[in-house]
């Protein structure tokens, strides 16, 4: 079994960690950089895996993930260049953060793949999508792939759509919880209970959610077998197209792609 090294112990890279131990990989060969003593002692004892404050670390692994985040991505890049070596794998999580920008900073040959996931990843159910550089083999992009799916699902997509996937399932579970809040305050100011409320919307979003993955149809077909003609919920569409709410959410995708691009500038 290949060694990994997780370079960054936040919530995604945590994430990861436990997910790649549930999935079956031995923690001997798991390795976790962490500079922060309290941080790494945490992980240490929650997981069992070898933590060091070294990002020389990484010389002993054939794989070394990236989860860090986008500004501080070149500072890694100095730290870590002189331990790295040709045919290692380097799977970036840096939002924006193109393979040829980590390209430049890394030794010549030294794969990279780059990943961009989201939260739900938390619970096992994370979509994430992965592109190779410019020396990722198909190997490499199998072995990124069986990585990001211990903890959800993945897609292969050309690195050019990376911004667009970034605007849509990256960001994309602050717009659900966003709409989930809306309509729990809005259960609320039609007199239900609040702790009801939450009930029964993030209910209607996990059961709709499923809907959509185990039948295959067009949401849009979906929402007309709701919508009776000259009922309730005809009524609130109505309501959601005189406020535009289909022309916000694409301007807000549209923010969240060109702010990608941003990042990686």
């Amino acid at each position: 079994m290949k060694r990994t090294a997780v370079i960054g112990a936040g919530v995604m890279g945590e994430t990861l960690l436990s997910g790649l131990i549930r999935a079956g990989r031995a923690v001997d060969q798991l390795v976790v950089v962490e500079k922060r003593a309290e941080r790494a002692a945490e992980l240490k004892e929650k997981y069992g895996v070898e933590v060091v404050a070294d990002v020389a670390a990484a010389a002993s692994a054939e794989t070394v993930l990236l989860v860090v985040k986008p500004q501080d991505m070149a500072d890694v890049l100095g730290d870590i260049a002189p331990a790295l070596r040709r045919g290692q794998l380097l799977v970036s999580l840096a939002a924006g953060i193109t393979t040829g920008f980590i390209e430049s900073h890394v030794p010549d040959g030294v794969a990279v793949v780059r990943v961009m996931p989201n939260t739900p990843a938390l619970v096992d159910e994370g979509m994430a999508a992965i592109s190779p550089g410019t020396h990722c083999d198909a190997a490499h992009l199998a072995e990124a792939e069986e990585l990001m799916a211990s903890v959800g699902r993945v897609v292969h997509v050309p690195e050019k759509l990376q911004d667009a996937v970034t605007a849509i399932s990256g960001s994309g579970p602050a717009y659900v919880f966003f709409v989930v809040e809306a309509m729990i305050e809005g259960g609320v100011h039609l007199g239900l209970p609040r702790t009801v409320a939450h009930e029964l919307a993030v209910q209607t979003l996990f059961g709709s959610a499923m809907m959509l993955r185990e039948t295959g149809e067009h949401p849009a077909v979906l929402r007309e077998q709701v919508t009776s003609p000259g009922g309730t919920t005809a009524a609130a569409l109505r309501e959601l197209e005189v406020h535009r709410v289909r022309a916000a959410f694409l301007a807000a995708l549209e923010a969240a792609r060109d702010r990608s691009r941003e990042l990686g500038s």
